[in-house]
């Protein structure tokens, strides 16, 4: 089990670390490529999940920016803005702002209290937002 850096109000997570059971970050996560979470992560500012990393059970956070490649097993759940971008894997979203979709994800029912930005071609459950568009083929 990996500790995190504090710098302020951000924390970071050392590069290819492992973290067993649920985590809690009171403040902004960013989180390198290839870390990995074995439960919940619940982060009360803004999560930078990285590429190729993974997370085993929910999410839940102020806003995040979920990493190319990367894997969240259960729902995400945010207060503000989400981004998955290309090539990620998440159970579903639950998001109180904006949610953009890149290419190539894969994603289940998505809920969003603002807009839903879809670029290219994704593969999803349900999406239900204020409004929806989609940017490209």
């Amino acid at each position: 089990m990996a500790n995190v850096i504090r710098k302020g109000s951000t924390y970071y997570a050392p590069k290819g670390s492992y973290y067993e059971g649920n985590v809690r970050i009171d403040g902004d996560f960013v989180v390198p490529a290839r870390t990995h979470f074995w439960g919940r992560l619940v982060v009360t500012g803004r999560l930078e999940l990285g590429m190729k990393s993974s997370v085993a059970l929910d999410v839940e956070c102020g806003s995040a920016i979920i990493g190319s490649h990367a894997r969240v097993k259960g729902p995400l759940v945010a207060a503000g803005d989400v981004t998955l971008l290309d090539h990620c894997v998440v159970y579903s979203v639950e998001a109180g702002g904006k949610v953009i979709i890149r290419p190539d994800v894969r994603v289940g029912d998505v809920t969003s209290s603002d807009a839903i930005l879809v670029h290219g071609k994704i593969k999803s459950g349900k999406l239900t937002g204020k409004s929806m568009k989609v940017i490209g083929n």
